[in-house]
């Protein structure tokens, strides 16, 4: 397998060497792996930390900054941050004001960011915790107990980093975040397995030929496997398993994110047939955002995140962000 990289051992590590030379404004503290906005702490504003496994960049370091998260705490790949790297990330950013750990429903975070929440607490850090849980593909998985956290968190993270931007408290920051995640549902189809760095070779067996309908970022089982579609076909599969569980009422926010090695050539054409199936189901769009953003290192493929978004979610959305994954109106 060839890949751009030294060893497997040391691929974090020099990621994020990477990233603090080419973003001056974020302070990336290699050794203790938390990556932090360099303003923070900001005075009288809640602070928000995330975090997970590498290998879903720019998930979530390359949305730290002004709107959006105040931290973020890097595992290895695929693989959940320790507790230790979260205590560090919320006493570094914390103003007074109180931290929103956002975690994605996965069982090593969500173990791992309870008690990170227990030793903040201890030091005297109001946490307030909002976990991520959108995948409408399967109940349980390999990783989880209940639905997985995927595209959602871009939204929740976005969104209630902005409410945390206008000063508003913890608590109603919080809520933004729930409101969010409730609001938000999931579908991921791969083209192609993703292959880790430590065993450069593919983590599941997908058959040339064959694609896998609601695959998690980890590579997980989804529903079912099919013999290739076309993208239309998968663009119906998909809107429809999301809207089977959403049910809008109101305009929708739609990301068509790419899971790492589908080119945008491809995932404009996908996105086409989003809006050709939403507009076919009567579910108007406020908002469209298109390209890698919660990626499974180098999975072919795509996913589907619709949120029923009110006037105040819109607002938020539009909101000035700031980071090296998303950046606008600034």
């Amino acid at each position: 397998m060839r890949m751009l990289i030294n060893v497997a051992e040391t691929v974090v590590a020099d990621a994020l060497r990477g990233m603090a030379s080419a973003h001056p404004d974020l302070v990336v503290d290699v050794e203790n792996r938390v990556v932090l906005r360099r303003d923070a702490p900001v005075a009288g504003q809640v602070a928000l930390v995330s975090g997970g496994g590498s290998g879903h960049e720019p998930l979530h370091g390359g949305f730290v900054g002004p709107g959006m998260l105040s931290a973020a705490c890097p595992g290895e790949v695929f693989t959940s941050p320790v507790p230790d790297q979260m205590v560090r990330a919320a006493a570094a950013v914390d103003s007074g004001a109180g931290v929103l750990f956002i975690v994605k429903n996965y069982t090593g975070d969500v173990l791992n960011f309870d008690m990170a929440a227990e030793l903040a607490e201890d030091e005297g850090i109001q946490i307030a915790k909002v976990l991520v849980d959108d995948d409408v593909a399967v109940t349980d998985s390999l990783y989880t107990a209940g639905r997985r956290g995927t595209g959602a968190t871009l939204f929740v993270e976005k969104i209630a980093g902005a409410a945390a931007e206008e000063g508003q408290p913890l608590e109603r920051v919080e809520a933004v975040a729930r409101r969010v995640n409730e609001r938000s549902r999931s579908f991921g189809v791969a083209l192609s397995a993703c292959s880790t760095p430590a065993k450069g070779a593919p983590t599941f067996d997908l058959p040339s030929g064959e694609l896998e309908l609601g695959v998690g970022i980890h590579g997980e089982p989804g529903r079912e496997r099919r013999s290739m579609m076309t993208s239309g076909e998968i663009a119906d599969f998909a809107v429809n398993a999301v809207l089977e569980d959403l049910a809008p009422s109101s305009p929708v926010l739609a990301l068509v994110n790419g899971m790492g090695a589908t080119p945008l050539l491809e995932l404009y054409g996908f996105n086409a047939e989003v809006q050709r199936v939403l507009g076919e189901r009567g579910v108007p769009v406020a908002r469209t955002l298109v390209g890698n953003y919660v990626t499974s290192l180098d999975m072919a493929g795509a996913s589907v995140t619709l949120c029923e978004a009110d006037e105040e979610l819109l607002r938020l959305w539009d909101a000035p962000v700031s980071t090296a994954g998303l950046r606008w109106g600034r």
